[in-house]
């Protein structure tokens, strides 16, 4: 097979970089901290966050199978699932890395570990997740309260 002669060419997307999806090391807690932290004040602004800390996180992924995007050694997103019932409990991106196809990758790379119909919950005043979850193929089946305020149960069926 004969090799391409077309010159390769850079663009300012992520995705056109290496960016590896792997799984989370205790090493990565620090960042992924500080990382959940922010990226709830960003996706959620209006909630009180004054009450929240980096500590947060270590409640949030207990018992979760952990993902982390990593990108020239820059930790990016990472999400959690509750593996026993293929419910992905959480995905964040870096504020600063949004909209460059990080959630993108975290979702497809988690819905592949999913061995029947995917659920999540998302609050119902984050449209632009909501958005995001029916561009890959999320539905909604029913809504709910909790104490961040109402929310939808969404479904990702396999194949």
């Amino acid at each position: 097979m004969a090799k391409s002669t077309k010159p390769i060419t850079e663009t300012s997307s992520i995705t056109a970089k290496a960016m590896l999806i792997r799984p989370w090391q205790e090493s990565d807690r620090p960042f992924l901290r500080t990382l959940y932290l922010h990226a709830r004040r960003d996706a959620w602004p209006w909630l009180d966050s004054a009450a929240w800390q980096l500590e947060d996180f270590d409640a949030a992924i207990l018992d979760e199978e952990i993902w982390v995007a990593v990108q020239d050694g820059h930790r990016l997103g990472f999400a959690s699932v509750w593996t026993n019932d293929n419910f992905l409990h959480n995905l964040f991106v870096d504020p600063q890395y949004q909209s460059l196809g990080v959630g993108h990758m975290l979702l497809e790379h988690v819905q592949k570990t999913f061995t029947s119909t995917g659920a999540l919950k998302c609050l119902v005043k984050n449209t632009r997740a909501i958005a995001f979850y029916q561009r890959h193929g999320w539905h909604i089946e029913a809504t709910g309260n909790s104490p961040e305020g109402e929310y939808y149960l969404m479904h990702y069926r396999l194949g």
